[in-house]
């Protein structure tokens, strides 16, 4: 377990992953300003020692938005501040793949934290809508831009214009997430997601997650990364250990 405190945030660390809980109960996980100082924290150990990310909510909700009260007294210097999309883009461009596992209310900025995660596994209730507009705002830290990456462009209107909230099947249809599982396995199956991901090389999945992260850079970004992973022991061992193996078969 970490050995910080922290207010809003359950944080576990293990050897190869962090898992973090969204937990201000009272509020359905509403993301607060001491949130975003506590996650930019959680970000800062996962940037010094990169592991995976496993993200979650506390009680059966991810997140119900961002914290209304704070966001009536932000104003327009606050909002140049880009305080939760500075945050999500953080989240982003963690060294090392991210997984969101969501069930109950993803609205407003915590559907944009799960957007910027780079996979997302539901469980039957997950519900992931942007219903900003209403508010007289709109969802700017990340989902006007990467929704539509991730869902397509009609999709994303729809959610952003018209206010549609996707629940978890039509998440899973417009590939928003990997898998719908029950909520009493949600945590399992993510955790059995990373253990996936952690069979592979670290640096690989490092580098294949800068590449596809690159837009407009390819393909010298292919080509770099490969050079690095072609001349690195890891990579060597294991098309050896993989060899070897289907000579003996």
């Amino acid at each position: 377990m970490s050995d910080k405190a922290y207010e809003t945030l359950l944080v576990e660390e293990r050897d190869d992953r962090v898992i973090v809980t969204l937990h201000r109960p009272e509020a359905r996980n509403a993301i607060s300003g001491r949130m975003i100082d506590e996650l930019h924290d959680v970000c800062g150990l996962l940037e010094r020692e990169p592991r995976l990310l496993l993200l979650t909510g506390h009680g059966r909700v991810f997140a119900g938005g961002a914290d209304i009260a704070e966001l009536l007294r932000r104003g327009r210097n606050e909002a140049l501040q880009g305080i939760n999309s500075r945050l999500f883009e953080r989240v982003r461009r963690l060294p090392l793949p991210t997984v969101a596992a969501v069930d109950g209310w993803a609205l407003g900025g915590g559907a944009e934290l799960s957007y910027a995660c780079d996979i997302r596994i539901a469980g039957p209730d997950a519900v992931f809508g942007n219903p900003e507009p209403g508010l007289g705002i709109l969802a700017a830290a990340g989902a006007c831009w990467r929704l539509p990456e991730l869902v397509g462009e009609s999709v994303a209107k729809q959610v952003l214009l018209a206010g549609r909230n996707l629940d978890a099947q039509a998440a899973l249809a417009a590939g928003l997430v990997i898998d719908v599982v029950p909520a009493d396995e949600l945590l399992d199956a993510a955790h059995a997601l990373l253990d996936r991901m952690g069979r592979s090389s670290a640096t690989a999945l490092r580098l294949t997650k800068l590449v596809v992260d690159s837009p407009g850079a390819h393909p010298v970004a292919d080509d770099l990364a490969q050079a690095v992973l072609f001349e690195g022991e890891d990579k060597r061992d294991r098309m050896t250990r993989f060899l070897e193996k289907r000579s003996r078969a």
